[in-house]
């Protein structure tokens, strides 16, 4: 049944690397009315079901026979439902258009931005650049002055004016201002797209020639530095803090105290053993000195800056930071990771970086292939009708009837979309719920109803330019259609009636089998003496009941005696114990259990006997279900061999996978 399954409604498309002779795949190995099917078709099928091309040529002749069977029903099905017109269903080309709509803008979108995005990020981030950055922010100013001013800062500049007199007498970032607008390192995903873009575009020693908008501001960015990128570093160091246990010593003394240790290192003392001594980091010493793996910026700047410049082995001059004087030695670099391993982290870091950003690129491109237009006439009109009503408020309010039939925006020549169209979307979005119809909010709101319905737009001629999508659909389409035929042939001729059931109960019965139970109660303890005094009391005659009651450490069983449900013999240890012994009354030996210490003892045996009817009606039911729908499935197939006559040439199976067969 998976088999079949998988080859229904797979939507996996496997790309198979495989290369065999065209006459190879024209082998033919079965035949059905007037269709053939070659060698070709059945290894990409078979490999497809199996998982994997590896996989396939290892499996057996007896493996492939089965799945000709199958692929030949499949076939003969595939031409029954031509032939019932379900090309033609309505309910059919309605799931699939739904289909094809939902899953063809997530494909689309996971290709158009998704893997093109992670691959060219992969690539960016073996780099790692520096630069400095003049930014000017609107946040005083209106955008379009804050642009005019960094532009005319930008000509300054360009006429030769030095970069880093310029970051002191406008740049709004004071983070930087006072480093001469350095960043220091970073790489790709790290600041804002736009920023990155350009950064990865320009020349070390050159400024960017355009001003770079982003969220914070206007930006006039300068490259300077790229080179290879460590991911990751581990480091060992040696600190002599600037405070000390003793509190009388002067703050020279703490440089002269690194620069002895720093002299023992240069005569071949071990980097290791002097920090285990004289370490005054106590996270690091007692581990010679080691600090782990860190990436970039995990680190006060003057430690990252030095670590970072370090080759593997090497041992830092002594370097200053506001926790005192370090020497530090890089012991290992882990390597930049393969594509494949680095994924998964990559789609992440795509998604949070720069998704919104290509996302809204590929939008304003798709604006002007499908010739996007807002209707800015209807958008005032709707704007001036709410008077200051909110978003949540449209399908309580009067306005809504003189607005909802507005067309809004149009797209690809006649798809004009009214403001009903535009409030049901929204209706129930948290970002516009409570927010007042403004012209720039609903601005906001067109456009991402827009976004949709342009992918969607561009989903529609998916399949005539994408193969892989072509047969993602081509293998739901073929699902649908083996669905509603097992429906028709199968699930709707199922009759389920009782005499049926009883019958089939009948002649199973022996199937239905009520297996060997036990009635039992323990005495649990925690500690071993205490269990080995209990038993030596039930030895002398005390009554089990009675001191369970009173000491079994089993949370809510003393005011059950130890007394436990009835259970099957299998069930645990418990039951294999008290099932172990002969006599109702009996008790075993203190046994180890839970982390401590029971006695069990056995109250009644309940032997294993047959399932009633009623007992095992459920059971026969779903039994008795699948013996029908098989029997039926096996008509049905009968009819079909009937009608097609199909042929199975099992011995050319021999040749399959075999590269060099023909």
């Amino acid at each position: 049944m998976k088999v079949r399954l998988s080859l229904i409604v797979s939507v996996v498309v496997l790309s198979l690397f495989y290369s065999c002779t065209p006459e190879h795949s024209k082998i033919i190995v079965a035949k059905y009315d007037d269709s053939n099917i070659t060698m070709g078709e059945f290894e990409k099928e078979y490999a497809k079901n199996v998982g994997s091309l590896e996989k396939a040529e290892k499996d057996s002749l007896s493996d492939y026979k089965k799945f000709l069977d199958l692929l030949v029903n499949f076939k003969m099905k595939l031409r029954d439902a031509k032939v019932r017109g379900f090309d033609k269903d309505t309910s059919i080309t309605n799931e699939l258009n739904d289909y094809r709509k939902k899953i063809g803008v997530s494909y689309y979108l996971e290709k158009e931005l998704v893997d093109k995005g992670i691959k060219v990020l992969y690539q960016r981030r073996k780099e790692e650049l520096r630069a400095k950055h003049i930014m000017i922010k609107a946040d005083t100013v209106s955008k379009e002055q804050a642009r005019k001013e960094a532009e005319m800062v930008l000509n300054k500049i360009k006429k030769g004016e030095k970069f880093e007199d310029l970051v002191k007498k406008y740049s709004d970032d004071n983070y930087s201002k006072s480093k001469g607008g350095d960043l220091y390192y970073f790489t790709a995903g790290e600041l804002p797209p736009e920023f990155v873009d350009a950064a990865y575009n320009t020349k070390v020693g050159s400024v960017y020639p355009h001003v770079v908008q982003t969220r914070y501001g206007f930006h006039i960015i300068k490259v300077t530095e790229r080179r290879k990128r460590k991911p990751r570093i581990r480091v060992s160091h040696i600190m002599i803090s600037f405070k000390s246990k003793d509190k009388n010593r002067k703050p020279d003394e703490a440089l002269a105290k690194i620069k002895e240790i720093q002299k023992k290192l240069n005569n071949g003392a071990d980097f290791a053993e002097l920090a285990k001594e004289y370490s005054e980091d106590p996270g690091s010493a007692k581990r010679g000195g080691d600090l782990g793996f860190f990436g970039r910026r995990r680190m006060v700047r003057p430690f990252d800056e030095a670590a970072f410049n370090l080759k593997k082995g090497e041992v830092s001059g002594i370097v200053r930071t506001k926790f005192g004087y370090h020497l530090i030695k890089l012991t290992d670099i882990e390597p930049y990771p393969t594509f494949e391993k680095d994924k998964e982290s990559l789609k992440k870091l795509y998604k949070r970086a720069r998704y919104q950003s290509d996302y809204k690129h590929l939008v304003d491109t798709l604006k002007t292939k499908f010739n996007y237009a807002v209707n800015n006439s209807s958008v005032d009109k709707i704007v001036d009708a709410a008077d200051s009503a909110k978003f949540k408020d449209y399908y309580n309010h009067t306005f809504s009837n003189l607005v909802k039939d507005y067309v809004i925006f149009s797209y690809a020549g006649n798809n004009n979309v009214i403001c009903d169209s535009l409030f049901k979307f929204i209706k129930g979005d948290k970002v516009y719920t409570n927010k007042i119809i403004t012209k720039q909010n609903l601005l906001n709101a067109i456009n991402k109803y827009a976004g949709q319905l342009l992918i969607e737009k561009k989903v529609e001629s998916l399949e005539s330019e994408d193969p892989v999508f072509a047969k993602l659909m081509k293998d739901y389409k073929e699902g649908l259609y083996i669905f509603k035929l097992q429906q028709e042939e199968v699930w709707n001729k199922l009759k389920v009636d009782s005499a049926g059931v009883y019958n089939y109960y009948l002649a199973h019965k022996k199937q239905y089998v009520m297996p060997e139970k036990v009635d039992l109660s323990e005495i649990y303890s925690r500690s071993d003496s205490l269990i080995n005094k209990y038993y030596k009391e039930l030895k002398n005659g005390a009554n089990f009941d009675s001191l369970a009651a009173k000491y079994t450490e089993r949370k809510g069983f003393k005011k059950k005696a130890g007394h436990f449900p009835v259970m099957e013999v299998t069930r645990s240890e418990l039951s294999k114990q008290a099932a172990a012994l002969e006599v109702p009354g009996e008790f075993s030996k203190p046994f180890k259990h839970s982390g401590g210490w029971s006695i069990v003892k056995l109250n009644k045996k309940i032997s294993e006997r047959l399932k009633t009817f009623e007992e095992a009606k459920a059971e026969v039911s779903s039994a008795f279900q699948e013996e029908e729908s098989k029997r039926l499935e096996n008509e049905y197939i009968t009819r079909l061999k009937g009608i097609y006559n199909p042929i199975y040439y099992y011995d050319k199976l021999k040749l399959a996978y075999k590269k060099d067969a023909s």
